[in-house]
């Protein structure tokens, strides 16, 4: 393969990742900001030896807390000889504290289903966990590229913008998209420098500075309508390190200050699932003692969530969300209700929720 083919050639945002991890892994001494640039997949492709790496060097950042938010014990080792030195750092993950356990043991069969597992999502997105779990495997000594069974099937669990909006936020290019916004009839669009990918409360998002607003905006990448372009012309520069942590810091703050109380019916599904998020707070009078507190970022997404619990749950506050969740469910009810009867045997049935 010739080097042109080779930097031409693109690389997704996990692969790059599980390279990385797997490289730091791998060294007992670590590997200095300039090991990892010129030979771990992923950047080596774009490394320019003697030459402006500025980029390389913001997204190398930027993977450093992608990886500490996965759990995994990254640590930076000072040169004894040079203690201080940002430039001859060397990184590293300590085996001992991310492979598994000595005293945890698996048969050949549940390493085959674990193995498959991991490989489901290969093709392209891992998860946080799929990641851990395929860097464990690894940890035993079983190479992950060994084909299991014949099949297996393939998932993404990103959104389609995720993977053209992290490649323009690397090369500095102003974006374009038709954003949805819940309560609009159409979508609008919206020209973007993306600063930030971000992972909160289990959703991406993208934090960036709106050129119309001239101010920076979070938008959830599920309401992302069509592609992703690239405006012609347009570029911005980066305002250094630091915009992940601002805009999860932003979102952060908006979940503390959003607060569902809900109740949920005991022994339900809603009442297994959603126990599990119960932040404790005072209940309102109207609410019985088992309530539950739930913080969000999304109302509206909160809302889709508990309308699919269906009559398991009510909701008492904030009245916004009640009548969000009623409105959903009403829906329902009336596009499953036949419009030749004139007969509803139950017109509130489908509406507990958020009555």
């Amino acid at each position: 393969m010739s080097s042109t083919t080779q930097k031409n050639s693109r690389v997704s945002v996990e692969e790059r990742l599980f390279s990385l991890v797997l490289a730091l892994i791998a060294t007992e001494i670590g590997l200095t900001k300039a090991d990892i640039l010129s030979t771990v997949q992923g950047y080596r492709q774009r490394y320019l030896p003697g030459g402006d790496n500025s980029s390389l060097e913001r997204q190398f950042e930027r993977d450093k807390d992608d990886i500490r938010e996965l759990g995994i014990p990254l640590e930076v080792v000072e040169p004894p000889d040079d203690p201080g030195s940002n430039h001859h750092l060397r990184y590293r993950i300590p085996k001992g504290l991310y492979e598994l356990p000595m005293d945890v043991v698996f048969s050949p069969d549940e390493l085959m289903l674990l193995k498959l597992a991991a490989t489901v999502w290969r093709e392209g997105s891992l998860s946080a966990e799929s990641r851990r779990a395929m860097t464990k495997l690894h940890a035993l000594g079983i190479d992950s590229s060994d084909p299991v069974l014949g099949y297996s099937p393939s998932l993404r669990v990103r959104e389609a913008s995720f993977e053209p909006l992290s490649k323009a936020m690397d090369r500095g290019q102003v974006v374009a998209f038709l954003y949805l916004k819940p309560g609009e009839a159409a979508a609008r669009r919206r020209q973007v420098e993306p600063r930030a990918m971000v992972l909160h409360d289990g959703r991406w998002h993208l934090f960036g500075t709106d050129q119309d607003a001239a101010a920076t905006r979070t938008y959830l990448l599920s309401r992302i309508v069509g592609p992703v372009v690239t405006v012609p012309g347009a570029s911005f520069e980066a305002h250094g390190e630091g915009q992940g942590q601002t805009a999860l810091s932003e979102l952060e703050a908006l979940w503390i200050a959003n607060v569902a109380v809900i109740s949920a019916r005991p022994g339900s599904d809603a009442a297994l699932r959603l126990a599990k998020r119960h932040a404790p707070g005072e209940i309102p009078a109207n609410a019985d003692a088992s309530a539950l507190h739930l913080n969000y970022t999304d109302l509206n997404v909160l809302a889709d969530e508990l309308a699919g619990y269906g009559p398991e749950v009510l909701v008492h506050s904030p009245a916004l969300l009640r009548a969000a969740v009623r409105s959903r469910l009403i829906s329902v009810r009336d596009a499953h209700t036949d419009s030749d009867s004139d007969v509803n045997p139950h017109p509130d049935a489908s509406t507990e929720a958020g009555a």
